[in-house]
């Protein structure tokens, strides 16, 4: 069975640094773009950062030149670096896996169960 497994998260104080990692499992991602979302609480999900196989990438504006997508086809894992993390960054964050290169979470098919990451100002 396909599964994708986050790790990371945890409370940290505003300013500092947090590395988000998934662990693909039950297939190889090597083709697929890979995404990370977030949801805060309260509100709708939204995407943070998608990397395809090719290495295109898209951030959204909120975490671009903080944030940092990566991923291994090797080790088929993904990772999200966040410096700089600020209140608004407070969320559960998951991986998600889309056949093609896309930011919408719509066409994301094999998604993982998320890690809660807590920012305090």
């Amino acid at each position: 069975q396909e599964q994708l497994a986050e790790s990371g998260g945890g409370l940290v104080q505003a300013g500092g640094a947090l590395r988000l990692s998934c662990a693909a499992s039950g297939r190889r991602f090597g083709t697929y773009t890979l995404g990370w979302f977030r949801q805060a609480p309260g509100k709708e999900r939204e995407v943070v950062a998608v990397l395809s196989s090719a290495g295109l990438s898209w951030y959204d504006s909120s975490v671009e030149g903080r944030f940092t997508i990566s991923r291994d086809g090797a080790q088929n894992a993904a990772w999200l670096q966040m410096n700089s993390l600020k209140p608004d960054d407070t969320g559960v964050y998951y991986c998600a896996a889309a056949p093609f290169y896309t930011a919408s979470a719509l066409h994301f098919n094999y998604w993982g169960q998320g890690t809660q990451v807590t920012v305090s100002s």
